[in-house]
């Protein structure tokens, strides 16, 4: 179980990015975090990945504090960040240095397969396409296992093709240890595809505004009317974070679509 308790950060130039977020999230699950700019979304998750520390609350993962980074815990940012005088492999491979080589060169080469990769371990991180790189940086961080897996607009810089395959292979990825998935996206549809919760947050500062509720079973019907009234239910949920200014330590509900 990941818990946010009373969550918050203000910056020391004064900025609250975050204010009273509490969540509950069970292993396993895959949540998807959308809102307005400004509404805290990748602040969130630099705290949860203990790149950042937060001004008030705290963060458990199985009823252990997370005070830092902790190997529990992999990120997966916009762009693949591979090291360069490393091959596919050893980009792979890198922080599993604490298992011995017969066992690494193995979880490697799986999942290298998994992507659809197989044979490029030898490859140059500049020989790869966009897709390519950001398929290798999912599976560098799913190789270590963690428990959670934060990803921050991996998919925002591909084409849409692009994207739809690499939904499908982040979901095979999943299926096979069912780590946590927390993903901050600007995607309806892919939070729609993805994610078992969407949590829409409001801005200034950054709280949780609405979970609506999607009605979606995997593998999704993505031409669907049950995958279209969900993506509307989000869009409600959006446009109303952007007007509502609730009172404090409330949650208003979204009732329906607005159009």
């Amino acid at each position: 179980m990941l818990r946010l308790a009373d969550l918050g950060k203000t910056y020391p130039n004064g900025v609250e990015a975050l204010a009273h977020v509490s969540l509950d999230i069970p292993q396993g699950e895959i949540v998807a975090f959308v809102g307005g700019s400004g509404c805290g979304k990748t602040t969130m998750l630099r705290l949860i990945a203990g790149l950042e520390s937060p001004t008030s609350g705290r963060i458990e993962l199985d009823g252990e504090t997370l005070a830092g980074p902790h190997p529990s815990v992999g990120v997966v940012f916009q762009e693949p960040r591979l090291l360069p005088w490393l091959t596919v492999a050893q980009n792979i491979g890198f922080g599993l240095g604490g298992l011995a080589k017969a066992e690494r060169e193995q979880r490697v080469e799986e999942a290298l397969l998994r992507v659809g990769l197989a044979g490029y371990g030898d490859r140059w991180p500049r020989e790869l396409s966009g897709g390519q790189a950001q398929r290798v940086a999912i599976v560098r961080a799913l190789v270590a296992r963690p428990k959670v897996l934060l990803l921050d607009e991996p998919f925002s810089a591909l084409d849409a093709f692009t994207r739809a395959s690499l939904h499908e292979h982040l979901l095979g990825l999943w299926e096979a240890n069912k780590p946590t998935l927390l993903i901050v996206t600007h995607d309806v549809d892919e939070a729609a595809t993805l994610a078992d919760r969407v949590i829409v947050l409001q801005p200034k500062p950054g709280r949780i505004f609405a979970e609506p509720a999607l009605g979606l079973t995997r593998p999704r019907d993505k031409v669907g009317h049950e995958f279209a009234d969900a993506k509307r239910r989000i869009l409600a949920a959006l446009d109303g974070s952007l007007q509502a200014t609730p009172a404090a330590g409330k949650t208003p509900e979204i009732a329906g679509a607005w159009w």
